[in-house]
């Protein structure tokens, strides 16, 4: 790093309802560009940041975390308040500081925590539809918590890939892959290592099938096994996934808690 370069850091939350994604895409609006727009303006030199992970189209976030580096003085205690009057209404900085030597956003997380929610009342809740896949169906949510127990730890999860995906090695360890119920919502709350591209909402995709009856909650050994995304459930809609938290070796970054959720949506 150059001298007098620092490493600063922060917390995204975000509604990527009207977002082309996170990564920066030509004529596209994207969760990177509102955010490095926003920063080169408030520092007075182009900034360019590097996330922890890259959300698909219409997938939010409570604690999307972002590091990028400047020679400008700026105090990080300032960063938050500053950056309100710059990003729009759907994106937000919750926290922000300076970060270690070497610090790297995507690099240096140890594990993430995703949450997809599923709405299963007759009626879709209108003033929660843009973060929650409507599913009116009874789902044997015993055997989708059996097959969820099935795919936690280190695994071959390339049968939950996007199709077409370059990544050569797909063994991740899913630390956790649980079912928690809320009424009508259902949550499925995924932590792991690292995600594959539409992962999480393979998995999820597939545990509604099982859910629906279509195969027994023991289909999930044999998709580890044979890798075969053809096997595998649909990918669910993306609007139904959150980015809710990320850990580091000396922090772990968590967004606000939402108004009006039912209880135990702060912390899954």
């Amino acid at each position: 790093m150059p001298a007098g370069q620092r490493t600063l850091r922060a917390v995204l939350a975000y509604d990527g309802t009207d977002f082309a994604g996170w990564q920066r895409q030509a004529g596209r609006r994207t969760v990177q560009q509102v955010v490095e727009e926003a920063l080169s303006r408030l520092l007075g030199h182009p900034v360019r940041v590097t996330a922890a992970g890259r959300t698909d189209a219409g997938v939010h976030a409570r604690a999307q975390v972002i590091h990028w580096q400047t020679a400008r003085p700026f105090p990080a205690e300032r960063l938050v308040p500053a950056l309100r009057g710059l990003l729009p209404l759907d994106v937000a900085a919750v926290a922000a500081g300076e970060a270690p030597a070497g610090f790297h956003a995507r690099y240096a997380a140890r594990r993430k925590t995703y949450v997809y929610h599923l709405w299963r009342a007759p009626v879709a809740d209108p003033l929660h539809r843009r973060w929650q896949w409507h599913l009116p169906l009874a789902l044997d949510v015993a055997a989708m918590a059996e097959a969820a127990r099935r795919l936690e730890g280190r695994h071959d999860f390339a049968a939950f890939k996007a199709a077409g995906s370059p990544v050569r090695n797909t063994r991740r360890t899913l630390y956790r892959c649980r079912l928690e119920e809320h009424g009508p919502l259902l949550r499925i709350v995924l932590e792991a290592d690292g995600f594959l591209m539409h992962m999480a909402r393979g998995i999820v995709g597939t545990l509604v099938e099982i859910g629906r009856g279509r195969w027994p909650a023991g289909h999930v050994d044999m998709l580890l096994a044979t890798g075969r995304r053809q096997l595998a459930g649909p990918t669910a809609p993306a609007h139904g996934l959150v980015l809710w938290r990320v850990e580091y070796d000396d922090w772990v970054a968590e967004g606000p808690p939402w108004p009006g959720a039912p209880p135990g949506l702060s912390r899954p």
